[in-house]
């Protein structure tokens, strides 16, 4: 998510010097912040002291077929690579500290895992809304974090930067992004059959005026055309970057609003913008009857769900990728936009939705 998705705050800017149990306010550069912990249910013959683990990721299928989206490939047909050791069994299970970006799916997503976990006997540490990939990702290899749930293709970019291997295949796309992620002693687990990627979306009055029905149906009309979404739009390979590279689009203007959220739908709707990166599992574009310009020239690759976890928690819990697994396996497309609509649209908390969700998945005990 997509897309996954990130203010450049390099790595170096990043000295997230906070310890992981520490809390905070909104998140910065240089803090991790506000963890929430849940102590894990009590199992027999186990200590308090055992507690914590990571989580997995959701997915869904679209409402409508995504030009770019990764064919549909079962997440166990392709082993998760790793770098971890083999965890020894028997042990007391470790905390484990989960975040997600800020928006919120991804907030679903960090509660589906993180729920799973708790319900297996882990303690979490949560760090909601912790900011953007810039943010997260560096607190993930310092051990600030310990698990996010991913978008395979825009993170395999945004380590590899020009030497992405990233495809439209997730299978490969999750070998390309496990290379990158071995020297960081970090581990993909399995894809979830759930893709959403970076969308663009117009009005029908915008569509017809045009006839707007794809990306490259935009590059004679561009220059007079504003964009409009999440302010790293233009750093980023699948947004601005990429939208000038594979379909020379030069727009009049970029208007910097939000990440896939109610600013760029209410800035659509008003016509401030013609132009609005949403998240292909945003429900507003079929709610709001916007058109989904097709991705004709498949800009958009393999961003399939899929959890990032430390290879630390993977040596030490022995447990950890079956449950993780678990939720990854049972997520579509539709499962998100579903879950999407009842945060974004019907104002229903996170927590709770991802507790239906997966108590009608029988992942809860």
């Amino acid at each position: 998510m997509r897309s996954f998705r990130l203010l450049a705050a390099g790595a170096s800017a990043l000295a997230l010097v906070l310890s992981a149990c520490q809390t905070g306010g909104a998140p910065s550069p240089t803090t991790v912040p506000a963890a929430t912990t849940a102590a894990a249910k009590p199992t027999t013959a186990a200590s308090p002291a055992a507690a914590a683990s990571p989580s997995a990721s959701p997915a869904a299928a679209a409402a409508s077929p995504k030009p770019a989206a990764s064919p549909a490939a079962s997440p166990a047909a392709v082993a998760s690579p790793s770098a971890a050791a083999s965890p020894v069994a028997g042990g007391p299970k470790p905390q484990v500290k989960i975040a997600s970006f800020n928006f919120d799916e991804s907030e679903i997503l960090m509660e589906l895992y993180a729920q799973v976990l708790e319900t297996n006997g882990y303690t979490i540490e949560r760090h909601a809304r912790l900011g953007t990939r810039e943010i997260v990702e560096p607190a993930l290899e310092s051990g600030q974090i310990d698990l996010v749930p991913e978008y395979m293709a825009t993170l395999e970019g945004f380590i590899a930067k020009d030497q992405t291997k990233a495809t439209a295949d997730p299978a490969e796309t999750q070998k390309a992004l496990q290379e990158v992620l071995t020297p960081k002693n970090l581990t993909v687990l399995d894809f979830a059959q759930a893709v959403d990627q970076n969308g663009f979306a117009v009005t029908q009055q915008t569509s017809q005026k045009f006839n707007l029905k794809k990306m490259s149906d935009l590059q004679p009309v561009a220059s007079q055309l504003v964009l409009g979404g999440t302010p790293e739009c233009p750093t980023r390979p699948f947004c601005l970057q990429g939208l000038m590279r594979v379909y020379n689009l030069q727009f009049k203007d970029f208007k910097p609003l939000d990440t896939g959220g109610p600013l760029t739908v209410a800035a659509l709707q008003n016509g401030e913008i013609d132009v609005g990166e949403l998240f292909t599992t945003d429900p507003n574009i079929t709610l709001q009857n916007f058109v989904e310009l097709e991705d004709d020239k498949h800009l958009q690759l393999a961003d399939n769900v899929s959890p990032v976890i430390r290879n630390d928690i993977l040596n030490r819990a022995a447990d950890a990728r079956s449950v993780l697994n678990s939720v990854t396996s049972k997520l579509t497309t539709t499962d998100l936009i579903d879950m999407n609509k009842q945060v974004g649209i019907d104002h229903k908390d996170a927590k709770d939705v991802a507790k239906a969700y997966l108590q009608s998945k029988q992942l809860l005990r």
